[in-house]
């Protein structure tokens, strides 16, 4: 199992946000260049988190991205499905019978795996980068 590198841009954009101070606007380009991607292509990550009201946007000369209010509640898992969707990892491939053991075994660990994601947010992230710096 793998996820998009769009995930790991959006988990590291989030958290540099935090960082950086959750009121602060932060250009695409800054943001870009702190994770060594074109900002083109960091562009569309950030307009799906705006979709999905983690982040917000502001144009002009003083515009930019900036973390919207109740960001420390925001989930890995949260962000996931923002980037990602939140389709089945695993696909049962005998006509999704849901008597199938492997499909349900699959689907338990996923649900487990989920629920690990959901409980790890932002704000205990951040708190724990804090006593780090």
């Amino acid at each position: 199992m793998k996820y998009s590198k769009a995930t790991n841009y959006a988990l590291h954009t989030i958290m540099y946000l935090t960082v950086v101070t959750p009121e602060k606007r932060i250009g695409v380009q800054q943001l870009a260049e702190k994770q060594g991607v074109s900002p083109t292509y960091l562009s569309k990550i950030l307009t799906k988190l705006v979709k999905a009201g983690m982040i917000e946007s502001v144009s002009g000369a003083n515009g930019g991205y900036k973390l919207k209010p109740n960001w420390e509640a925001i989930s890995f898992l949260d962000i996931i499905h923002a980037i990602e969707g939140s389709t089945s990892l695993f696909d049962c491939c005998l006509n999704h019978n849901p008597e199938c053991l492997i499909q349900k075994a699959m689907v338990s660990a996923e649900e487990k795996m989920e629920q690990e994601l959901k409980n790890q947010t932002i704000g205990d992230l951040a708190k724990k980068m804090s006593v780090i710096l």
